[in-house]
């Protein structure tokens, strides 16, 4: 069984936050559901215990440390596949209310069964494409933080996110390396949509130095907004 609690100083030093023994159980856990799930149908490449807690916990979590201190606050992550960056958001924040969305079905079951499995009353899964549910009304101008993780170009994914956005919410988009012609086409996006890019923030992963990205947006405050 893998042990992550061996990385708690790498938690601490780099995201000033430290799991409590019950989440890193649960991040354990999640480990091992992945890893199972992995052998029913192709959830992640990303197996070895210490690449999982890099690319996939600590990556989903450094995303949203800039609304960190932050309590009851609505999040959907829109393409989630095997729930990330949503369950380990929804685990280490049991504040924050979390809908993972995805389009494939078996993904969103998989989803589903996991935030069972791991007693996660503030997440809930939801079967769908993102630019069709971003028009239902319960789902419309809902949401405090849209994160959007490896869907696709920037100004689709932030396409997606826009609709789910109330006045003050932002979009997170999770990107590798950031291009400056995406940087030319976003920024053509915000134009055309109202929305700005707020911070481009760019930063190496802990263990292997893996250069990431997280760029936020959000509407386009008028004169007269508080946001």
């Amino acid at each position: 069984m893998p042990h992550f609690s061996h990385l708690c100083e790498h938690w601490l030093s780099t995201l000033n936050w430290s799991p409590t023994p019950d989440q890193i159980a649960q991040f354990e856990k999640l480990y091992e559901l992945v890893l199972e799930g992995n052998s029913k149908q192709n959830l992640t490449r990303i197996t070895a215990a210490d690449d999982f807690w890099e690319k996939h916990l600590w990556d989903s979590l450094r995303g949203v440390l800039a609304f960190w201190d932050r309590e009851d606050i609505k999040v959907i992550d829109i393409g989630t596949g095997a729930g990330f960056p949503g369950l380990p958001i929804a685990i280490a924040k049991p504040t924050w209310q979390v809908t993972l969305v995805d389009s494939k079905q078996k993904k969103v079951a998989f989803v589903e069964e996991t935030i069972q499995t791991l007693g996660l009353s503030n997440a809930i899964a939801q079967w769908g494409r993102g630019e069709d549910i971003n028009k239902l009304g319960q789902y419309k101008k809902k949401y405090d933080l849209a994160v959007v993780r490896a869907v696709g170009k920037p100004d689709i994914c932030a396409d997606y996110a826009l609709p789910f956005l109330k006045k003050s919410g932002t979009a997170v988009l999770y990107r590798g390396q950031w291009l400056p012609e995406e940087s030319e086409q976003l920024d053509i996006f915000c134009e055309q949509q109202e929305l700005q890019v707020v911070k481009q923030d760019r930063f190496q992963t802990p263990l292997t130095a893996g250069i990431r990205h997280s760029v936020y947006l959000s509407p386009r405050s008028t004169s007269n907004s508080n946001s």
